[in-house]
């Protein structure tokens, strides 16, 4: 048996109110139950909670343990003049000419951090693609939902764009890939050489085989419902599976990341194919599909429009210049 963190404990004089600094850091809230003046208050964070603590004593040397922080959605230099503006101090600028570094600051208590460069700025200076992240599943999930949500149609059983399926059974077949990607990574032996034994059938002649259905007496809600649940369990198995973890898929042995960027394409261009059935509009993130391009089709052109791009790489739209594709099939295997 091991141990995990529970949390990272941070000894202040005002518990409630370096926390309330600490969740607009991080982008999360206090417990439910924290009120001012209370002796403890607790943030909400990735991996392991902050838990903050009144006590008597004051801070008198450098910290031993800091945390480092890594922007999510900017650069750097951009999230150290946010934290400045929230009240955080620059303890020290170690950020060098050529982009790299970092900043070390200080939070109100004076206890010590750093912000590190953000994902894409990494990215951009060793050379590198943008890994697809459980993050980008969830956005993409989010973003079917709330579209899809937007629907006043009555009827979901209208073609879905170009599919054979209708607007329900896309839905279905969508939910039921993301579960089947989450599951192909939840054993503790992941199969190398065939899908998790769950049992596959269509309701109907010509329509998906699934092994999830939703219930039709739930309705659209219902039928969506399903669809951001299935995308949670693959974004949960993305987030916690180790990096050098490999499952099967029809196309070849795949990797957590191979299979967070399946979950983001079949949710990108399923969505797509349901949006025309709907008459919704539905243009996902270019930050998206350029990252979700550059694992499962690291040949696609790029020097035109990421969304267009990934829906001629799929065989739903003409690229200037390129032949229409009419059979296509993603590289899954680890880059």
């Amino acid at each position: 048996m091991t141990s995990l963190v529970q949390h990272i404990t941070v000894d202040c004089a005002d518990a409630y109110e370096l926390a309330l600094f600490w969740a607009e850091v991080l982008g999360s809230s206090l417990a439910d139950d924290d009120r001012p003046g209370d002796p403890e208050a607790l943030v909400a964070a990735p991996g392991a909670a902050l838990l903050f603590v009144t006590v008597p004593e004051s801070k008198s040397v450098k910290n031993r343990i800091h945390l480092d922080l890594r922007p999510e959605d900017r650069g750097r230099d951009a999230e150290v003049e946010r934290l400045l503006a929230l009240g955080a101090t620059l303890v020290a600028d170690h950020r060098k000419p050529d982009g790299r570094g970092w900043a070390t600051m200080a939070d109100p208590e004076g206890n010590e951090f750093c912000v590190e460069c953000g994902a894409a700025e990494r990215a951009a200076l060793n050379g590198t693609r943008m890994p697809v992240t459980a993050d980008d599943v969830a956005l993409a999930v989010r973003l079917a939902v709330d579209t899809l949500g937007e629907s006043e149609a009555r009827d979901w059983r209208v073609p879905a764009g170009s599919l054979e399926w209708n607007c329900w059974e896309t839905v279905e077949h969508l939910g039921d890939d993301l579960f089947a990607y989450a599951v192909q990574l939840g054993l503790r032996k992941p199969p190398t050489g065939t899908e998790v034994p769950y049992r596959w059938a269509a309701e109907r002649e010509g329509g998906p085989a699934n092994s999830v259905f939703a219930d039709p007496a739930a309705g659209s809600t219902g039928l969506l419902q399903t669809l951001e649940a299935s995308g949670s369990l693959l974004t949960a198995m993305v987030r916690t599976a180790l990096p050098d973890v490999r499952s099967h898929h029809v196309f070849g042995l795949s990797d957590p990341e191979g299979f967070a960027a399946m979950g983001v394409v079949e949710t990108l261009v399923h969505t797509h194919d349901v949006a025309e059935g709907l008459s919704l509009s539905w243009t996902p993130p270019a930050d998206l599909c350029d990252r979700a391009l550059a694992r499962l089709f690291p040949d696609a052109p790029d020097d035109a429009d990421r969304w267009t791009v990934l829906l001629w790489s799929t065989g739903r739209a003409d690229l200037p210049g390129r032949d229409r594709i009419t059979s296509w099939r993603w590289h899954g295997a680890p880059l």
